[in-house]
């Protein structure tokens, strides 16, 4: 059975070492003297081994499991926990500023308010599990070439073919930005060129046939949907934005006697202000849905809630 605070404080010290199991081979060794020492057993190459998680109370049992399982994740893609522990440990202080993770992490908070939420959040999660582990220790200026195609490599089994050129961009970015600010002399990722499997491109679904088109155009005329849903279905061939643009937006943000609509940094993916003219006909549709919709925020309400956008199925939903 899993521990519990309550067992831990009421187990006594004895004559003799004893453990008290947590599962996922966890325990708490508690010796004569009373010490209480965080343990976790694991294999890895086949020879068995121990990692230290802390001495307990000072961490305690929801902090030594956090630990443990950070420890089985590392495992799980192939890191050993004890080596990766000791080579962070090891490295110096001067090691440490220029390890490929500190530069990583400086370039990552120089650049990620200039992109969206979501786009910063996948770019730190691949590096923090796709490539840290295996490169973040070492010193910028000392990754090769063979160690950018190692930690691929361990990507490309997964048959992500996509992440893994992502993650070789990832990495040129971060030694280039090192390179650039003087701590690095070489990008070894442009070595690579023609050694990684290409991307199978996907195109995604489209009407190519001007006669199709027009159909399609001619359909949307005579949808007899939600009001709403027509409209956005009509704006969305004058004004060639992306679907979650359109359906953020916001009256604020258009001004009919300018025929502008300007979309805010903060809704962009590269957090710069865009512009989109908006001709006579993409005004008038706006003009014709503003005594319905222009009481409140957003162009394209959702149908249950009006302070939110329409849903990002509506119009997909629509087009079927």
């Amino acid at each position: 059975m899993p521990l519990t605070d309550t067992a831990i404080r009421a187990a006594k010290p004895t004559n003799k070492p004893f453990k008290l199991t947590d599962g996922d081979g966890m325990y708490l060794l508690i010796n004569p003297s009373g010490g209480r020492y965080w343990r976790m057993n694991y294999r890895f190459g086949g020879t068995r081994k121990t990692l230290a998680l802390g001495v307990y109370p000072d961490v305690p049992l929801k902090l030594a499991r956090e630990r443990r399982d950070e420890a089985r994740q590392l495992l799980a893609r192939g890191v050993d926990p004890g080596e990766y522990r000791k080579a962070t440990k090891d490295m110096d202080e001067s090691r440490t500023e220029n390890s490929f993770e500190s530069v990583a992490r400086e370039w990552l908070a120089k650049f990620t308010p200039k992109w969206t939420e979501g786009h910063a959040s996948k770019i730190t999660r691949r590096l923090e599990l796709d490539i840290f582990p295996w490169l973040g220790a070492k010193a910028v200026d000392e990754i090769t070439a063979k160690d950018v195609l190692s930690v691929l490599r361990r990507i490309e089994e997964r048959g992500v073919i996509e992440t893994v050129h992502r993650a070789k961009q990832n990495i040129g970015q971060v030694i280039r930005y090192a390179i650039a600010t003087g701590r690095a002399e070489n990008d070894p990722t442009a070595a690579l060129l023609g050694a990684l499997p290409p991307i199978v491109q996907k195109h995604h679904a489209t009407i190519i046939d001007p006669a199709a088109i027009a159909e399609l155009l001619r359909a949307v005329d005579g949808y007899q949907g939600s009001y709403v849903s027509r409209a956005a279905l009509r704006l969305a061939p004058l004004l060639f934005v992306r679907p979650g643009e359109l359906r953020h937006m916001e009256w604020c943000e258009v001004n009919t006697e300018s025929a502008t609509w300007t979309i805010p940094p903060e809704k962009m993916k590269m957090r710069e202000r865009h512009i989109v003219p908006l001709s006579s006909q993409a005004i008038a549709i706006l003009e014709d849905l503003r005594p319905m919709t222009g009481s409140g925020r957003y162009v394209f309400p959702g149908e249950r809630a009006a302070d939110r956008p329409m849903s990002e199925n509506t119009v997909n939903a629509a087009l079927r």
